[in-house]
């Protein structure tokens, strides 16, 4: 693989819609019957053409895309999502597209494949990711979503197979380490207080206080039927249900002279982190495994230490994972995520912000947007597009986690502010 260095020139995220979110049309919605949430089709190319727009490019000039889906066949019966993001505008008839899959991680490892099409001699590169969820009931929802464990032996474990699995984790990290409610009931609170700020977070209008976060009740539920795992996960430990898309335009050096823009709108990607663990084993459910490893490596390759982060976007599936994030990253030692939370260092204005648009408890989780829209938002923090949830200092080291499954597949990617 050549040393060609690789930029991110510019992104856009769309509207992350689901319930809770005031566009999004349901039952009680008043445009109930009037018009209709917008398709995984419609989805995919409002995010290329806001690319196109935020980036002003010359669209012809795409050599080739990757888009990230989960599960496309299952809550929008389509597949073959690499000619969908062909047909998403039509300067990019012809041109190699291809889908990347790897659960949650999907996004993540469509960058990756896009840079490692800039390393092979490509200049401009389409990055998409995009996912549908919201056209199934949570409970059909949820089986389909179980594809990311290993059906066979875990879908059993709750009929919402995921969030029994975190329930374990959440049980684990508790008892090794004497971690409240109250200390993961905070990272909820961050969640939506930073996903209030943000204009296309699909929990803007929603408010949690660390009351309603820190405790069971009939405002905030235990809903799994495992009874084991039950008393570990409330609706405000979970992720949420979205719809949505991201994408953004990777660029060589060569790339940038061919658009005739300038290396200070970009960031570059310093470094890069992949591992995959078996499906068919469970690991320590107190620690992220993967994700460590693959943090080391994307460390490694950038030349950097966890004490060089400015900035991340990590993979808060549930509430526990953001804590058990932070130890992975090496922000904090084993069973102390919690004590970033209690200090504040992660808030907006805090030494390491992160999650600064709500994460993917706040802000949403379009599955295969996810690992896209964190890249997008570490650039768009770096160049001061955040608006009210803008960072004080601009950041010049980012970092972002994308995690697959339970743990299964984690891509991390390491950036440098150019500008």
């Amino acid at each position: 693989m050549s040393n060609r260095r690789v930029f991110i020139l510019g992104g856009a995220n769309t509207d992350f819609l689901g319930k809770g979110n005031p566009n999004f049309i349901w039952k009680n919605h008043p445009d109930f019957g009037k018009r209709e949430n917008p398709t995984l089709e419609e989805q995919l190319k409002a995010a290329v053409d806001l690319c196109f727009a935020e980036t002003g490019i010359d669209p012809t000039l795409i050599q080739r895309g990757y888009v990230g889906n989960f599960v496309g066949e299952l809550f929008s019966k389509q597949g073959h999502l690499g000619a969908a993001l062909a047909g998403s505008h039509p300067a990019l008839a012809m041109k190699p597209m291809t889908r990347t899959e790897g659960a949650c991680a999907s996004g993540g490892l469509a960058m990756l494949c896009g840079m490692d099409a800039i390393k092979a001699g490509s200049d401009v590169v389409l990055v998409a990711g995009v996912e549908v969820q919201s056209n199934e009931s949570a409970r059909v929802g949820a089986d389909y979503l179980a594809r990311a464990a290993h059906y066979a032996r875990q879908r059993s474990i709750d009929d919402f197979t995921f969030p029994a699995l975190f329930g374990r984790r959440t049980k684990a990290y508790r008892a090794a380490f004497g971690v409240t409610e109250e200390d993961i009931g905070r990272a909820a609170v961050k969640a939506y207080g930073n996903a209030n700020k943000n204009p296309l977070a699909h929990m803007r209008a929603r408010k949690m206080d660390l009351d309603t976060a820190a405790a069971s009740s009939e405002k905030n539920p235990t809903f799994l039927q495992n009874a084991e795992y039950a008393p570990f996960i409330k609706m405000s430990d979970c992720s949420q249900v979205s719809d949505g898309g991201s994408a953004l335009i990777l660029v060589s050096e060569e790339g940038l002279r061919k658009l005739g823009k300038s290396m200070y709108d970009c960031i570059a990607i310093v470094g890069t982190g992949h591992a995959t663990a078996s499906l068919y084993e469970d690991s320590d459910p107190t620690v992220l495994s993967t994700t460590a490893h693959a943090v080391g490596e994307a460390y490694k390759a950038a030349g950097i230490a966890a004490k060089d982060v400015r900035i991340a976007e990590v993979h808060d599936c549930f509430t526990v994972t953001e804590l058990m994030m932070y130890e992975a990253m090496g922000l904090a030692a084993p069973g102390h995520g919690g004590d970033l939370l209690r200090e504040g260092a992660t808030d907006i204005g805090g030494k390491v912000p992160v999650n600064t648009g709500g994460g993917l408890v706040g802000f949403g989780h379009p599955v295969g947007a996810t690992g896209v829209k964190q890249a997008v938002e570490i650039w768009r923090q770096m160049k001061g597009k955040c608006g009210a949830y803008q960072v004080a200092s601009t950041p010049g080291i980012g970092v972002s986690v994308n995690m697959g499954g339970d743990d299964r597949t984690t891509v991390v990617g390491v950036y440098r502010n150019v500008g």
